[in-house]
């Protein structure tokens, strides 16, 4: 039976100019509010992990698992997100991974063992990957083409505010109040009840429902709440074609898989390893106890995202992506090379890399709503959100591993190599997206313009 979507109340009468903008606002505070959520839950552990470890006496084992579970999670939500929003609809699916947050949540309250725990932050994983993989495919199908990708990458920079806002309320819960480490987990149930709420009632994408054959649905939909009239147009350009997995590996799409994946696995690594052992690392330089120069490190990355919101739709995305991914590569090659460097230039380069690695870092998952097609946007998004997890974790696992058997110079080649690699495949394989219609960017392969020609 067909479930026809009620209006927002923003829409009755019909929607005008302001209506319109006011909708725009709203979805992008709520797609925001997500991430703010996502930076939050992984930053707060960092606050209580040690508490927790004490109290459950956990083994290393478990302490380095449970730290870990929620990009477990991740990987495992992703693509099981994708699929839903590509098959259910994003309107459900955006709701669905709210309510995973909550409980999740509340659930932390109440745990008292490792397993417990564990299998907790498991689940919130779940729901950050099921946020990655529908937020921005929702956001993208309902954005202006002129301010697409300066809204969704506006989502990382309320990941980092959420993460570094984490630290903030867990340091305070922990010397002001003395709160106990389920209480400071908890704390993630405020803002997940109240963005679950305003996540109800929401209108289901107009794509997604001409892509399911919902035609007059999705025309009424489109006309009540899409700023453009060129956007409104553009969807006549979709199709009724049931989107698979195996779609993102066939000849019209595997290019596109491979610069999603690559050149997101190749940003985050690099920065999970160094930016989780930031004191540690800067340390082995000779700076201290590193405390200081890690503190700029994070914070230099959050201008770094700031730089990309403020230029992504006046340079374009190749622009931002490409010479930054050298320049990583360029400071980490030096810091590699150089192991008598004094500890300034070492510092100097760290924190130039911190801010060059946050540009691209605010566009990866721009992209992927733009390139894959409707039928597949969901699952292409998960898939390359899962990727870069894998490089993540490995990133963060072995990087210690690395600084003590193979030592600092070798460990900063290796990561400059990775930076090289991310480089090379957005040179050959990305699009340049700014200012086009979805129709025209998820194109298959074979019918797109060359990568760096520029909107007529």
């Amino acid at each position: 039976m067909t479930t026809i979507s009620k209006p927002d109340p923003l829409a009755r009468g019909g929607a005008g100019p302001v209506d319109k903008r006011r909708f725009m606002i709203k979805l992008t505070g709520l797609t925001v509010g997500g991430m703010f959520i996502d930076g939050y839950i992984l930053g707060i552990i960092g606050t209580a992990i040690a508490a927790a470890t004490a109290e459950l006496h956990m083994s290393l084992f478990w302490e380095g698992l449970t730290g870990a579970s929620a990009l477990i999670g991740i990987f495992i939500g992703g693509p099981l997100g994708g699929w839903l929003a590509d098959k259910l609809g994003r309107k459900p699916t955006f709701t669905l991974d709210l309510a995973l947050f909550l409980v999740g949540s509340v659930l932390q309250f109440f745990v008292d063992s490792t397993w417990q725990l564990f299998g907790v932050r498991l689940l919130m994983g779940i729901a950050i990957g099921v946020d990655y993989s529908v937020s921005w495919p929702l956001l993208a199908e309902f954005a202006p083409a002129r301010l697409r990708g300066r809204l969704m990458s506006l989502s990382e920079v309320a990941w980092y505010v959420g993460f570094m806002f984490a630290f903030c309320v867990g340091y305070a819960m922990n010397s002001v109040f003395s709160a106990d480490w389920r209480i400071i987990l908890g704390s993630s149930t405020v803002p997940a009840a109240i963005l679950f709420l305003a996540r109800l009632g929401l209108p289901e994408s107009p794509r997604w429902l001409m892509n399911q054959g919902r035609t007059e649905e999705a025309h009424r939909i489109a006309h009540d709440f899409l700023e453009s009239p060129a956007d409104v147009l553009d969807l006549a350009g979709e199709t009724t074609r049931q989107g698979t997995f195996g779609m993102l590996f066939s000849r019209d799409y595997w290019r596109t898989t491979t610069f999603v994946s690559v050149f997101w696995f190749c940003t985050v690594t690099p920065y999970f390893a160094i930016a989780t052992f930031a004191a540690s690392v800067l340390s082995d330089y000779g700076l201290g106890d590193g405390f200081g120069g890690a503190l700029g490190l994070n914070g230099l990355a959050l201008v770094g995202v700031l730089v990309s919101l403020a230029l992504i739709e006046r340079v374009g995305r190749r622009r931002l992506i490409i010479p930054t991914q050298w320049v990583c590569a360029i400071v980490l090659l030096v810091i590699g090379v150089w192991t008598s460097a004094p500890p300034a230039l070492v510092l100097v380069c760290f924190l130039v890399f911190a801010f060059t690695n946050a540009i691209p870092t605010a566009i990866t998952g721009v992209y992927p709503g733009e390139v894959f097609p409707t039928e597949i946007r969901g699952i292409g998004t998960g898939f390359g959100c899962a990727f870069s997890r894998v490089g993540a974790g490995l990133g963060t696992f072995l990087l210690p591993w690395s600084m003590h058997n193979l030592g600092p110079g070798p460990s900063m080649l290796i990561a400059a190599g990775v930076c090289v690699v991310g480089a090379v495949v957005s040179q050959v394989l990305a699009p340049e997206t700014t200012g086009r219609p979805l129709s025209e960017t998820s194109a298959p392969h074979r019918g797109r313009s060359r990568p760096g020609k520029a909107p007529v």
